[in-house]
């Protein structure tokens, strides 16, 4: 059973439903960590409600991207992941050749298109419907060296319905979210065994 990390920035609703799909056996891993870019996270108590060691580690104790990708690289080698998944991660990652093909994001957009540097949360949502748009949807893809780039594993689409609002197509993207995260890194680790 692989080990996992949870990497979080905002309210860490994705690693806490990571968190449970695990406990619930319906995805195969062991999560063992969960680290935050900042120490506001909300979603760090909600995951040591769950029993799961936290850290923080923060961009601006760091001179680079690489020094800073390197503490958190560190971090959860030291509490022995194999995988990690960035649930909301809203720092830039450079990534070492060790980590090459085992760093999942989901992003809430159909990549390839709003993604890059800048397109989180309502940004993406906003930009959909500015666009016109039909629908719009979730997406799990492997981190490489650029933003929202690497191979992408699964998606799910959602439509944008008449008279949407940023928010109300934010909810529906959330809710693929919830679902195709855990489906797509049960698949992922599958192939790792």
């Amino acid at each position: 059973m692989k080990r996992i990390a949870f990497f979080i920035s905002g309210t860490g609703g994705n690693a806490l439903n990571l968190l449970r799909a695990c406990q619930e056996g319906r995805v195969p891993a062991l999560p063992v960590l969960g680290l935050a870019s900042t120490a506001k996270a909300g979603g760090i108590p909600r995951l040591e409600a769950e029993g799961l060691p936290t850290t923080v580690i923060m961009r601006t104790d760091f001179e680079s991207d690489e020094a800073f990708s390197e503490a958190c690289y560190q971090a959860a080698e030291a509490a022995g992941a194999e995988v990690i998944c960035l649930c909301g991660w809203l720092k830039k990652l450079t990534v070492p050749r060790r980590w090459e093909g085992r760093i999942l994001n989901i992003h809430p957009g159909l990549l390839p298109q709003y993604g890059g540097p800048g397109m989180y949360g309502m940004h993406v949502h906003r930009a959909v419907l500015e666009a016109g748009e039909v629908e719009s949807g979730a997406t799990v893809h492997l981190v490489d060296g650029e933003y929202d780039h690497g191979q992408i594993l699964a998606q799910m689409r959602v439509p944008v319905l008449p008279g949407d609002t940023p928010e109300a197509l934010q909810k529906r993207v959330y809710t693929a979210e919830m679902e195709l995260f855990p489906r797509a890194l049960a698949v992922f680790l599958g192939k790792q065994a």
